[in-house]
């Protein structure tokens, strides 16, 4: 099993939205990729809490069956989809992938 950490700070304001407004959009547009292709075993996103100590905004932990399942999540029109925005809003991302 592959487990794919992604976190995201984003920027005070892009799209004209705020940060708050961004990071909502952005939990909604990846929740919509939990189901996209076989071997999403897991896809659970959260967003910092207001008076907890977070550094990122937002964050997508999810677990697939194999290296195969990750790399057809990546290339899938749903999830590119939702890159154009991603570029607009985040001021930086931070990603790891591991064997669990």
């Amino acid at each position: 099993m592959i487990r794919h950490i992604v976190m995201w700070k984003l920027k005070e304001s892009a799209e004209g939205a705020s940060r708050a407004e961004n990071a909502v959009k952005l939990k909604e547009k990846l929740e919509g990729c939990r189901n996209i292709v076989p071997g999403i075993l897991h896809l659970e996103v959260g967003l910092g809490g207001a008076g907890l100590d977070s550094t990122y905004d937002v964050v997508l932990v999810s677990d697939f069956a194999d290296k195969a399942s990750l790399d057809a999540y990546q290339v899938h029109p749903t999830h590119e989809a939702l890159k154009g925005f991603v570029g607009a809003v985040r001021e930086s991302r931070e990603c790891v992938d591991y064997e669990v």
